[in-house]
C-alpha cells in the first residue's frame, strides 16, 4: 500500500510542479558553475547505496561531507544555496527517488555513505530496514537539530508507528515546517 501511494503521489507532484522544476535547474546553472543536480552516494534499504538527486546549493569543489563537519559551510554556497535549502527546494529531485523506489515519502532521511555512527545505530535500531524517506519523524522533531543518538531514537519510533495514518500527518506536519522555515540548517 505504502508503494503504491508513493508512485501515485509522486506522479502527481512531479506534474504538478515541472514547471518549478525547470525554473530552478536553470537558476542553478545560471548562478554557479556545474551541473543543475548533484547526486550523492546514500544510504538505502538494509544498507545498500543508492545514488540520491539534490539540486545543487553547494560548489562543485565541496568536500563529500556532512554539512555539519564542514568547517564555515556558508563559504561552500552557491549564490542561490541558502535559499534552496530554507525553502526545501534542493529536495525536489528526490521525486525521482521515490518513482524509482529507493525512496518514499515517509521514512528515515538516507544517511550520507560516510556517516558511520549513524548507519551503525540505525542497523542496532532494525531501522536500515526501512526504505528512506524525503520527510522523517525525526525531521518533524527536529531535523537539523537534532543529535544523531536522538535522530536514531525517532527513527526506531517510527519503525514502530509506521502507518498510512502516521505518514500522513509527518507528510502535514513536514508542510508547516517548511513554508514556517522551522528546523532548516544553510
Amino acid at each position: 500500500m505504502k508503494r503504491v501511494f508513493d508512485l501515485a503521489v509522486a506522479i502527481v507532484v512531479a506534474v504538478i510542479l515541472v514547471l518549478p522544476i525547470l525554473i530552478v535547474a536553470i537558476a542553478v546553472r545560471l548562478t554557479s558553475p556545474g551541473p543543475a543536480l548533484y547526486w550523492s552516494d546514500r544510504m538505502g534499504r538494509y544498507n545498500r547505496i543508492f545514488k540520491m538527486p539534490k539540486f545543487r546549493s553547494m560548489r562543485i569543489d565541496t568536500p563529500a561531507v556532512a554539512t555539519h563537519l564542514l568547517q564555515n559551510p556558508d563559504q561552500w554556497l552557491t549564490p542561490i544555496g541558502s535559499f534552496l535549502r530554507k525553502s526545501s527546494l534542493d529536495e525536489l529531485p528526490q521525486l525521482w527517488s521515490i518513482l524509482k523506489g529507493d525512496m518514499s515519502f515517509v521514512g528515515p532521511r538516507p544517511a550520507l555513505f560516510n556517516q558511520q555512527d549513524l548507519i551503525a545505530l540505525r542497523t542496532e535500531k532494525g531501522v536500515h530496514e526501512l526504505v528512506p524517506g524525503l520527510t522523517g519523524w525525526a525531521q518533524v522533531n527536529g531535523r537539523d537539530e537534532l543529535p544523531i543518538p536522538q535522530k536514531v531514537q525517532l527513527d526506531a519510533e517510527y519503525l514502530q508507528r509506521r502507518s498510512l495514518l502516521f505518514d500522513l500527518k509527518i507528510i502535514w506536519m513536514t508542510a508547516l515546517k517548511v513554508v514556517a522555515r522551522d528546523g532548516v540548517s544553510h
